[in-house]
């Protein structure tokens, strides 16, 4: 089988048309037309070999969208034809100790949809049948892509540290991962102030589930917050002032990372120790979670707020996301 798709072949290239084929379907594999596929600052990352792991030729793509073309005669949770969607996990090894606890985004034999193999910015991509999950009926098969990568990453968090809906949640960064971020502390109960730097997002923050809002560069607006919160959430991939922010968490409070940082973090540990802090990090979500995320995204009309491109304009996409104008999650169309 021949796939039409946009790779890179060069680090920070632009993306061109590529063909590749794809071999017999194994048993345990599934075939999806990609019909949407969102776009993810991971997928940035990758392409410019941010995090030195990237394979060219690259065909991006983990938040992937589309109805299932083939299964293998394993599969029988999907059928040919149902709308599913793919994330950042493309298999696990379904043996190890994470994966037979239920935790399989903690498998570390794991394929990733875009690591050493290729994804969704194409009209085709396969996956082991344990990575793809069917979309509740109501949830628009347009806006589900970026739920499956940036909608679970907020919303496993909230399942495991068993967050109280009476929390005092502080959300960092109100981007592709915090508008959703919002979203989902809010319809959880919580009481939710957002981080911005920008003055023009703390109005977006509000619309989206905001109690509250707190310009990230006023240092002083931040201490006057002190011992407010129970949990923060960082959505950002850069450095911060992250003792000040550990200084707003209350007693047993937790500062949790979402975004992802390539350089190391400073703390002051005394205030850690006095406090019984906890800094902590996640990736995105076992199928399981995200099949929960879906359908509590569902029932509380919880969804990303989204621009469309065609996917031969793949490359302006591309640039809209690198220049920062995103609002608030970029997805592609099959053209």
């Amino acid at each position: 089988m021949i796939v039409k798709a946009f790779a890179v072949t060069e680090k920070s290239g632009s993306l061109e048309p590529f063909e590749y084929e794809l071999r017999s379907l194994g048993p345990q594999d599934v075939d999806i037309a990609v019909a949407h596929c969102g776009i993810c600052h991971s997928d940035l990352s990758m392409l410019e070999n941010a995090w030195g792991m990237t394979q060219y030729p690259l065909v991006p793509g983990h938040e992937v969208t589309g109805t299932v073309s083939a299964i293998g005669d394993y599969v029988s949770h999907v059928s040919v034809g149902d709308r599913v969607g793919l994330g950042w996990h493309a298999g696990y090894c379904m043996s190890c100790a994470q994966c037979l606890d239920g935790r399989h985004n903690m498998c570390r034999d794991s394929s990733s949809t875009i690591v050493g193999r290729h994804g969704g910015f194409a009209d085709t991509v396969r996956a082991r049948g344990a990575s793809v999950i069917k979309l509740p009926h109501t949830i628009d098969i347009r806006e589900a892509g970026p739920l499956f990568c940036g909608g679970v990453t907020v919303f496993n968090p909230l399942e495991q540290f068993d967050v109280s809906p009476t929390a005092t949640v502080g959300v960092i960064g109100i981007g592709g991962l915090g508008h959703m971020a919002l979203q989902f502390v809010r319809a959880w109960g919580c009481r939710v102030t957002a981080f911005t730097s920008r003055g023009s997002k703390q109005q977006d923050a509000m619309q989206m589930g905001a109690h509250d809002t707190i310009d990230s560069r006023d240092s002083d607006a931040i201490a006057a917050v002190a011992g407010k919160f129970d949990l923060l959430l960082s959505t950002v991939n850069v450095n911060l002032d992250w003792n000040a922010y550990l200084n707003t968490l209350r007693p047993r409070g937790r500062m949790h990372l979402l975004g992802v940082l390539t350089e190391p973090l400073v703390l002051s540990m005394l205030p850690m120790l006095a406090g019984q802090l906890s800094v902590s990090a996640s990736p995105v979500g076992s199928p399981a979670t995200i099949t929960r995320m879906l359908e509590f995204a569902a029932s509380h009309d919880i969804g990303p707020v989204t621009e469309h491109f065609p996917m031969s304009r793949v490359n302006d996409a591309m640039e809209h996301l690198r220049s920062g104008k995103a609002r608030y999650r970029i997805v592609l169309d099959r053209d």
